[in-house]
């Protein structure tokens, strides 16, 4: 009743962003791009809830090329949104992370992953609920399983053995159809009302602190700076690792 209460209550524009949920606006602007040499990319497909939210963080650290939305883990080829979002393909959202690992590593990204998302919730992610929404890390080999698990055992132990997130291994991985990407940048004043409404940054304060949503290490591309277009970032060597977890 106190929910019925609450969503009565809120604007028109808010109730619609609710029932729109993470994923019908239509594009809005170029997506700007840039490239990484293939012989030294590396990806990571990593699921948090809607993806939407999942692409500014990684986009804005430095030696990740791009971020890519889409599907994985289900059982249906190529699927499109609308069939994820019945919750009949087993498909969760992610996000495939194109990295250069000499610039940021496996576990940079991952300790990132988990300052993005609520550890403690296996059945969607803040507003967003049921099979797409769950969180959950694919790894491709047995060194990214032993340092995702590595990881969790660590959020183990803060979070008195809560953590839900699995580590699966790496299934097929289907972009999302073009509307969904960046939508940060081509759509944001849905994309910040959707946060709000969602409550995804009033949870990750309350589980984080002050680093939520980031780490405080990770090289960040200053302001209206842009990577270039052809080829390897080319940056000091990386500091020596400390964990943020």
């Amino acid at each position: 009743m106190r929910r019925f209460l609450f969503l009565l209550a809120l604007p028109a524009v808010v109730l619609a962003t609710l029932a729109a949920g993470c994923g019908t606006s239509a594009p809005a602007g170029p997506d700007p791009g840039f490239a990484i040499a293939p012989d030294v990319a590396d990806t990571l497909v990593l699921a948090g809830g809607c993806f939407w939210c999942m692409e500014k963080p990684f986009e804005e650290t430095e030696g990740v090329a791009s971020v890519v939305s889409g599907f994985s883990g289900g059982t249906v080829p190529n699927p499109t949104y609308d069939e994820v979002s019945r919750k009949t393909t087993g498909h969760y959202e992610v996000v495939e992370v194109i990295y250069d690992p000499s610039v940021v590593s496996f576990d940079t990204l991952i300790q990132l992953y988990w300052h993005n998302v609520d550890p403690l919730d296996d059945g969607g992610q803040f507003c967003d609920r049921g099979t797409p929404y769950r969180p959950a890390i694919f790894v491709r080999t047995a060194d990214e399983r032993a340092e995702a698990e590595r990881t969790k055992r660590l959020l183990d132990g803060r979070f008195n053995g809560r953590v839900v997130v699995p580590v699966l291994d790496a299934a097929p991985f289907y972009a999302a159809e073009d509307y969904h990407q960046d939508f940060y940048r081509t759509n944001p004043a849905h994309y910040n009302r959707y946060r709000t409404v969602c409550r995804r940054d009033a949870r990750l304060e309350e589980l984080w602190g002050e680093s939520a949503g980031h780490l405080e290490s990770p090289r960040r591309l200053p302001r209206g700076r842009r990577r270039p277009a052809g080829g390897r970032l080319r940056l000091p060597p990386p500091r020596p690792h400390r964990s943020h977890v």
